[in-house]
């Protein structure tokens, strides 16, 4: 089960990846559960992405609400 914070960085990640620092602490639950993963575009910064598995969990969630 996801907590409240992972959650809502999982949803912050789907919507505005960019805003969001690779070094916060629910990612690491995130990555375990392969709902995102690290993505090197041809420039030297890494950046984050929500997976297929973490998309299709949000929009279960969305379904739901």
């Amino acid at each position: 089960m996801l907590s409240p914070h992972e959650l809502a960085t999982l949803m912050l990640l789907k919507n505005a990846s960019e805003r969001i620092g690779v070094d916060r602490a629910e990612l690491i639950a995130l990555r375990a559960l392969e709902l995102v993963e690290d993505e090197l575009p041809e420039s030297d910064f890494a950046y984050l992405r929500v997976t297929p598995r973490g998309d299709a969990l949000l929009r279960a969630i969305a379904r739901v609400c």
